[in-house]
C-alpha cells in the first residue's frame, strides 16, 4: 500500500472550541500529512490560536475530534500531548526568561533524557547552537536579555532539540524584523526537507503561502477555504482579503 493510505500525523474533524460561552471555532476539519507545510492564514480573531490551542490540549473541544496518526488525542492532557510529539510554540515565544540559552535548550530536550540520555543531548544542543550563530554567542545569557528575534529562534531551537513529531507555531514572525522572518522560514524549509511535519499560523499570508505545500483560510471560527498554497496564492479574492494589493504584507 502506499504512502497515502497512511492515516494523517493529524486530522482534525469538526472541531468546536472557545471560552465558556463564547464559541470561537466552528466545525473545523483539516489535516496534515508526514512532511507537510501546513499553513493556517485569517485577519486577528479568526480563531487561529484557538485552533492551536485545542490540538496541543491547552483547551477542551467542545465538539469534534483531534487524531494524531488516526488515534484520537482530544481528551488527553496537555503534558501528555506534548509527550506524543506534539509540539506547540505559542505566540509571543515564552522562553524561559530566568534560564540561559543552554538551559532553555536542555528543558526542550527534557522528555528524550531518559532514553537518549545525557551525552547525546549534549551533542545535540552544540549541533543546534551551531545551526543558530547567534544563540552560540549567547548561549551564556538568560534568555530574558535576548532580542525578540534571538527568543523567537530559541523557541525553535528548544522544539526542535525534542525531536517533535508534529511542529506548530502560532505567529512566529510577531513583532520580528524582515530579515529575521525570513531566517526563520529558512529554517522551517530546512526542517521541512530533513521530513518535519509542520503547522504554521500566520498573519504574515504570503510569506506563509510561500514556503507551505498547503493552506487553510480560517474567517471567523469557519475554514472558508482550502488548497494547494500555488492555488490560494493564485487567488483574486485572497490576494485582496490576505496578501494586500502590492506588498504582501500581513492584514
Amino acid at each position: 500500500m502506499g504512502a497515502s493510505s497512511m492515516p494523517p500525523v493529524l486530522e482534525v474533524s469538526q472541531l468546536s472550541a472557545g471560552y465558556g460561552c463564547s464559541s470561537v471555532l466552528h466545525d473545523v476539519s483539516l489535516s496534515i500529512d508526514q512532511g507537510e507545510i501546513v499553513t493556517v492564514i485569517g485577519a486577528n480573531g479568526a480563531g487561529k490560536s484557538t485552533l492551536l490551542r485545542t490540538i496541543s490540549g491547552l483547551l477542551k473541544p467542545s465538539g469534534g475530534a483531534v487524531l494524531h496518526h488516526g488515534r484520537r488525542i482530544d481528551m488527553l492532557a496537555a503534558p501528555d500531548i506534548a509527550r506524543l510529539g506534539l509540539l506547540h510554540i505559542p505566540e509571543n515565544r515564552h522562553v524561559f526568561a530566568d534560564q540561559t540559552t543552554e538551559d532553555n535548550l536542555l528543558l526542550g530536550a527534557y522528555l528524550r533524557m531518559r532514553t537518549d540520555g545525557q551525552a547525546t543531548i549534549l551533542r545535540d544542543m552544540e549541533s543546534m547552537l551551531d545551526r543558530f550563530p547567534n544563540l552560540k554567542e549567547r548561549r551564556k545569557s538568560l534568555a530574558g536579555v535576548l532580542s525578540g528575534g534571538e527568543q523567537q529562534m530559541l523557541a525553535i531551537a528548544r522544539a526542535l532539540i525534542g525531536k517533535p513529531k508534529l511542529l506548530m507555531l502560532d505567529e512566529p514572525s510577531l513583532g520580528l524584523a524582515p530579515a529575521i522572518v525570513e531566517s526563520v522560514f529558512a529554517i522551517l524549509l530546512e526542517e521541512r526537507a530533513k521530513g518535519a511535519t509542520i503547522v504554521l499560523v500566520e498573519q504574515l499570508a504570503y510569506q506563509a503561502l510561500s514556503i507551505a505545500d498547503r493552506g487553510y483560510v480560517l474567517r471567523q471560527g469557519r475554514i472558508v477555504m482550502q488548497g494547494s498554497s500555488a492555488e490560494l496564492l493564485a487567488r483574486g479574492d485572497i490576494q485582496r482579503a490576505y496578501l494586500g494589493s502590492t506588498d504582501h504584507g500581513a492584514v
